[in-house]
């Protein structure tokens, strides 16, 4: 009882793929798997603990007979691939560097970046390591990843949150999180944030509904502000006085009484 698995590892193999796809005998098996550990540690370092971060979430790696495709899944492809592709060649020579053999990189776009565990993660760490309020951080993220067509989440950390002086756990959740349902597409992830008073431990569980299932945007109703008082509305203006005719001319034909004449 109480035992807790990976979703990830829970579901490779049975509705989620693997993130390295090849083939090696036995006597090379040892070093294509120190290979890919190496091109993932150098992915992370060069676009998730530099600036200007490139936000990688997954690095998917195909081995052929004489190549190597690696494929980032990023939430900004900009900052990879750089001005005219040349960030892309420069990581391109040092894996070819590092591997040696002739390698392929691809940039994929995450479209959705509030529903990625890794990315919700990343985030998180990084307000927690710029002093932000944790409580405040988490529910942002909650609600952001809720608001994005996500069916539940659950967001946990450890650590000495707001520098006290015991460590303490803490977690917010909302929706549901089916860890035991094969067809649930449940998305985990395991990220740490570097504070000046200790690691803080952060796990992300983001259910984004069954595997093959869209995720609609939810429209929330915001919090109003409060009203402030109007300023008072003048009085109804006084009516314009009536326009006045002007005196008729009198007509040629009319009797009119002679003028006497003056000194009589």
């Amino acid at each position: 009882m109480g035992q807790k698995t990976s979703p990830i590892g829970f579901r490779t193999g049975v509705t989620l793929g693997w993130q390295s796809t090849w083939f090696a005998p036995k006597a090379n098996y040892g070093d294509f798997l120190v290979e890919d550990q190496a091109i993932r540690k150098y992915i992370d370092r060069r676009f998730n603990r530099q600036m200007p971060k490139g936000a990688i979430a997954k690095v998917e790696i195909i081995r052929t007979r004489n190549e190597v495709n690696v494929t980032l899944h990023s939430g900004r492809p900009g900052v990879v691939i750089g001005p005219r592709g040349g960030e892309v060649d420069k990581v391109r020579e040092e894996l070819e560097s590092l591997v040696g053999r002739k390698v392929t990189v691809n940039v994929v776009e995450i479209k959705e970046p509030e529903l990625n565990a890794t990315l919700v993660g990343q985030a998180i760490a990084e307000q927690l390591g710029k002093r932000a309020s944790f409580r405040r951080t988490m529910k942002q993220q909650c609600e952001a990843a809720m608001n994005a067509g996500a069916k539940g989440v659950k967001i946990m950390c450890s650590g000495r949150l707001a520098g006290s002086e015991m460590a303490r756990q803490e977690t917010q959740k909302m929706g549901s999180i089916p860890l035991h349902t094969l067809d649930a597409d449940v998305d985990y992830s395991i990220a740490t944030a570097r504070t000046t008073y200790g690691a803080i431990g952060i796990k992300v569980w983001i259910y984004r509904g069954k595997f093959g299932e869209e995720n609609e945007p939810v429209q929330r109703r915001r919090r109003r502000a409060p009203r402030r008082m109007a300023p008072p509305t003048p009085g109804p203006l006084p009516p314009e006085p009536a326009a006045v005719a002007p005196p008729a001319a009198p007509r040629t034909g009319s009797t009119a009484e002679p003028t006497p004449p003056t000194g009589a």
